[in-house]
């Protein structure tokens, strides 16, 4: 049963974060594909900037709620069968990573992962996940760059299991999560140094 759970959870973590509502919206609705607009990138920073606010929270909701879904399901499944809960988190949250980075049904083009990233980390542990929330945050509102933002208070995570009691094997797990979200914005901070990333505002002329 146990063995049948890793699979499971690797799979359906796979094709669930592989659902991508950036992408089915700007087809359904604008009938335009997003990544072919703006940065290209299907996420909700690049669907907002494109579109407007009317959807795209629909877009941040739905990516934070698929892996929280799909990561705590299993995480909870995995745990009955005597699996530790962090463990199991940590592992589905990796094979979610991968399917909402390079979903099947998109032809393996998807997302950068912050969003499942951050979902992740806050069913390992809810304490990281509010405070590396809260560093996004202050960034976001001080910087202006949604890809700096991300990317230190995701980097901070793994450290910040520390003092919390996370076992070794959590930490690596989220780590490389974490590490594979920043190597997917390297080309955000290529326009940062050349000065042309865009900055992020909560409002937009399009709405």
């Amino acid at each position: 049963m146990k063995i049948f759970l890793y699979i499971s959870a690797a799979i359906c973590g796979y094709i669930i974060a592989g659902m991508n509502p950036a992408i089915t919206l700007s087809k359904s609705v604008y009938k335009k594909d997003i990544r072919e607009c703006g940065s290209g990138n299907p996420g909700f920073t690049n669907f907002k900037r494109t579109f407007g606010n009317k959807w795209a929270w629909w877009v941040l909701v739905f990516d934070l709620s698929k892996s929280a879904v799909s990561v705590g399901l299993f995480a909870w499944l995995l745990s009955r069968q005597g699996v530790d809960f962090q463990f199991a988190a940590a592992y589905t949250g990796i094979f979610c990573m991968l399917g909402h980075a390079f979903p099947l049904q998109y032809k393996f083009k998807g997302g950068k992962g912050f969003l499942v990233c951050l979902s992740t980390i806050f069913i390992i542990d809810w304490r990281v996940g509010l405070i590396a929330t809260c560093v996004m945050s202050i960034l976001l509102l001080t910087t202006k760059y949604m890809s700096v933002s991300t990317t230190v208070a995701m980097l901070l995570c793994p450290i910040l299991l520390i003092p919390f009691g996370t076992a070794l094997p959590v930490i690596l797990m989220s780590t490389t999560c974490v590490v594979f979200m920043a190597i997917r914005h390297k080309e955000n901070f290529i326009r940062l140094i050349q000065g042309k990333e865009a900055k992020f505002s909560f409002r937009s002329k399009k709405d």
